[in-house]
This record gives C-alpha cells, structure tokens and sequence, in this order.
C-alpha cells in the first residue's frame, strides 16, 4: 500500500488525562501509575511525540497536578513536540474546550488543521494508523478509531434486557478521535447550552449536526481503567518487546 501524503497542516494532538480513576483503587490517579517503570501518561504522550504527522501536544491534567506533571512526566522524559499543560475542566467536553483555548492563543486555530483527541489512559494505540486517520479527516472532517462489538450488546432498564441491538450496527469507539478546528470548536461551544453532558467527543460533533467517520482500530488500544487492565496493558507491552528484539 502506498503512503499517504503528508498533509499541509499538520495535527495537534489534545490529551485528556485529569480524571481521578476511582476504579483503579489507587491513591495516585491512574495517569501517573507505572507501566513497565514508566508513568502510564509517558507512553501515551511518546506515541505522538516527534510523529512526522504532529506539530504539537497539549496534555490536560488536573489543575493541582500540573506541577507534579510537568516535573516527573514532562522534565524527565523531555519530550520534544509538548507546548505546555493545560489545566482540564469538570466534564471531559470543559477539558477539551480548555485546550481549544489554547490552540487559539498559540496560532493553531486554523480552520481545517486536524486536531486529535486522544485517551491519557490509552497507552497502546498503534500510531501507524495515524496517516490513514488523517486522510479521513481531511476529506470527512471528523473521524475516529472504533473497533466492531464482538459481544452481543444489550440494552438493559431496570436489570431487565429491553433490546439486543443487531451486533453488526454497533462499534466500541476509542480514541483518537480527530477533527477539523472549526468543526470540533463550534462542538464544544454549543455543548456548553446542553445539561447532559457528552460522552465522548464523536457524540459532540454528531450532536452539532457534522457527520462523523469511523477507521477500523485495533482491540489492542485499550483504555485502562481497572488493575485488571494494567496487567493486560503490562502483558501486551511485554509482548511487543520481546517481538522487536
């Protein structure tokens, strides 16, 4: 297959990593714990890093991490293409407008440059699918990784199974999940008049009225949220290793 063009504008790549991981059971937020002696948010930030298809990252953590975060994550691993911390916001859809802000302020709000969202707990995505969902987007707008279901889903009310939507309609969405700045800002900014809050950032942008496309994924970018998920996490880089030695 043969490689995709660079694009003219290159993507800026948004992490969200100030939630709290209650599920853990852990007194340090499940961004900060150590993944094969590193913190969890340093594998995901060096999956971007220095990638030919990114100019800039933005992680966003909790405000009161954000010195812890930028001396044992950012000034111990000196990573290259990282502007700056932007303190995150209450809901998930407040972080990304914090970092949309940002973008604004430092000259990177141009209307069709990709912007990337992307999990601080997802630490295995394969960054080889960069160029393909960077094409999607520049000629979509917005697309994201997802992975087809391969359990039968069912919608449950009360403990009691109300459907069983057809398997092959429903896809486990991940991230990154990328955007054009226009489409993506003025998302978030309608979000704002809603009073439920989005789940992701695909359902902001469907919700605004822009059709949303999806790039097969792979089942091994999880999401770790639980210590069960820390093993496997632990296991699958384990496995990558040994493969590349």
């Amino acid at each position: 297959m043969p490689a995709l063009p660079i694009p003219e504008l290159k993507s800026i790549v948004l992490i969200p990593a100030a939630g709290s991981g209650r599920r853990m059971g852990a007194a340090t937020s499940k961004q900060y714990l150590q993944l094969l002696g590193k913190p969890l948010l340093a594998h995901t930030i060096a999956l971007f890093d220095q990638h030919p298809l990114v100019e800039a990252i933005y992680p966003i953590v909790l405000a009161d991490d954000r010195e812890y975060c930028q001396r044992e994550i950012l000034d111990r691993y000196q990573f290259k293409c990282v502007r700056r911390l932007i303190a995150g916001g209450k809901e998930r859809q407040d972080s990304v407008r914090n970092g949309l802000a940002a973008l604004i302020e430092d000259g990177y709000d141009q209307p069709r440059r990709p912007v990337l969202i992307h999990d601080g707990a997802r630490p295995l995505f394969n960054a080889d699918l960069l160029a393909a969902l960077m094409d999607s987007i520049d000629t979509s707008g917005a697309c994201i990784i997802a992975v087809p279901a391969k359990d039968t889903i069912k919608q449950v009310i009360q403990g009691q199974i109300v459907s069983s939507p057809p398997r092959d309609q429903l896809w486990q969405a991940q991230t990154p999940q990328g955007f054009h700045f226009d489409i993506l800002n003025k998302a978030v900014h309608q979000q704002i008049s809603s009073a439920v809050p989005a789940t992701d950032d695909a359902a902001m942008v469907a919700a605004a009225g822009y059709p949303v496309q999806v790039l097969a994924g792979e089942d091994r970018n999880i999401k770790i949220t639980t210590p069960g998920d820390l093993l496997i996490a632990t296991a699958l880089l384990d496995s990558y290793k040994e493969k590349s030695a």
